[in-house]
């Protein structure tokens, strides 16, 4: 019977589905056939293939060849099946045996000449192949990401003949050495570069123990991007898990993934000009944006009125879910998005209110219209609101008389505050959700009616009620104090500035 049947994987947002590659060759015309939805760059992989099996010493079939790729319903891209096809293709053939290919999975795009070359999305393969107990065949430029896997099966190859050699069994292919993955590459900014701004030092500590959103609004020059770009090097490595959702998004997306930093959280800082798509994901065949890519880590939007509101309204489901679903008319593709969001504005159009130097001419409609560009619901969202004023002329030429903290320091802090909530509750206190809040952010008569009174003053939702109970529950665990207490409480409300302003 010259029926061969191989393994493969397709792409669906992050997941990496079985495909079953089927190849016939039958009497008749010669022609191959390519059925079950390839689009054009499948299409064009018969003469990759042709060119590939011919230059590698091997005859290809003069007959009629019908390629199933199944299941028919999900859309095939890439030339991540080249080298399944072609291994169909000399299994039918009766050039290899049919009965070694049963153990594998194969990707990997063919070159004329037989080389494999390197695909995108090679570590979720790798993820849903050990999973299946089967081991994976793939090219030698995709090993060392999808080795950040463990107890995958990789066998990697750098041509068809070597593939062709394992299966028939004239020479195995030897794994890779195993990685350990204990190297990551040291950041080159530390909080120690930032003179003065204790406060906002604090509350970045506060955000990072807490994973809570927040806002910086100061004039221009005060160190907002400088101390939002130092965020990154006081927060927790990832753990594998997080570390594997995060690397499988980045293997995916045309940015690639950085081997040195997989462990640690992304940042990701895009430009105000920015489409809503940039930032979600979309396309035809949907591909992860920046808040997929800041999964697990933090998004930095600097100059956040700048940003157009529509683009900025398409933030608000994924800051309360966590996940974004992009729908086309023939697909569909589920992202996570879990992310951090850190933003900095101006207080006005010219960005000089409330300057010591007293350079600001904005009127208070201009002021009103500037800062209505981000809308009350986004700032609903955002658990801090932290006023950055300039710092002394001193303070900026001598810096701190015992000098500035270090982020290793504040970082140690961070991972045992984040440590007392894991052990609580298994996950970052701004991830709670209502029921959690209830029996884990209890307040005394007296918080209560504090947290009633400043409710009532400042016109807050119900959301941000339960936003100010979590920011004070991490408060707490930063202070290694079993309840939420009164100034916890205090200094949690008094970081909602911009709903006193309203």
């Amino acid at each position: 019977m010259s029926l061969a049947v191989v393994y493969s994987r397709g792409r669906s947002g992050i997941d990496a589905p079985l495909v079953t590659v089927e190849v016939h060759v039958s009497n008749g015309l010669p022609a191959l056939n390519m059925v079950g939805l390839p689009e054009t760059a499948v299409k064009e992989s018969k003469d990759r293939v042709r060119g590939a099996i011919v230059n590698s010493h091997f005859e290809f079939p003069i007959q009629r060849i019908t390629v199933n790729l199944a299941p028919a319903d999900l859309p095939k891209e890439g030339g991540r099946f080249d080298l399944a096809i072609a291994l169909g293709i000399l299994a039918a053939s009766g050039q290899i045996p049919k009965n070694a290919l049963a153990d594998y999975e194969c990707i990997g795009e063919l070159s004329l000449g037989g080389e494999l070359r390197p695909i995108p999305g090679a570590l979720p393969v790798a993820i849903h192949c050990r999973n299946a107990h089967r081991q994976l065949i793939l090219p030698v430029g995709c090993v060392a990401e999808a080795a950040l896997i463990k107890d995958a099966g990789l066998l990697p190859a750098g041509h068809l003949l070597e593939v062709c050699a394992h299966l028939s069994g004239h020479k195995p292919i030897e794994p890779p050495i195993p990685n350990p993955n204990s190297a990551t590459a040291a950041f080159n900014v530390d909080f120690a570069d930032v003179h003065g701004q204790y406060h906002v030092k604090r509350a970045l500590e506060i955000a990072a123990s807490g994973q809570h959103n927040l806002l910086m609004l100061g004039p221009p020059g005060t160190g907002k991007s400088m101390l939002a770009a130092r965020l990154p090097t006081i927060l927790p490595e990832l753990s594998e898990q997080q570390a594997q959702e995060t690397a499988a998004i980045a293997s995916i997306s045309d940015h690639g993934l950085d081997i040195q930093r997989w462990r640690q959280p992304p940042f990701r800082a895009p430009h105000h000009t920015a489409s809503a798509a940039a930032l979600v994901g979309g396309g035809s065949n949907p591909k992860p944006g920046e808040i997929s890519l800041s999964h697990n880590g933090a998004l930095f939007l600097d100059e956040l009125p700048e940003f157009d509101r529509k683009v900025l309204e398409v933030l608000r489901e994924p800051l309360e879910t966590g996940h974004i679903t992009i729908s086309r008319a023939n697909r569909q593709a589920d992202f996570p998005a879990r992310f951090q969001l850190i933003a900095a504005m101006n207080p006005c159009p010219c960005g000089y209110l409330g300057d010591a130097s007293g350079r600001c001419r904005c009127t208070s409609e201009q002021v009103a219209r500037y800062r209505a560009r981000v809308s009350g619901p986004l700032l609903d969202r955002i658990d801090m609101h932290l006023e950055v004023p300039r710092v002394s002329l001193e303070m900026l030429r001598k810096g701190a008389v015992a000098g500035e903290e270090r982020s290793e320091t504040i970082r140690r802090r961070v991972v045992a505050a984040r440590q007392i909530a894991a052990a609580r509750s298994g996950k970052p206190n701004a991830a709670l959700t209502a029921a959690e809040v209830k029996t884990i952010c209890k307040l005394t008569d007296a918080g209560h009616q504090l947290l009633e009174q400043a409710m009532e003053k400042f016109g807050l939702s119900h959301r941000a009620y339960h936003r100010i109970l979590k920011l004070a529950r991490t408060i707490a665990d930063m202070a290694d104090a079993p309840a939420i207490e009164i100034p916890h409480l205090s200094e949690a409300i008094g970081y909602r500035k911009l709903d006193r302003n309203r």
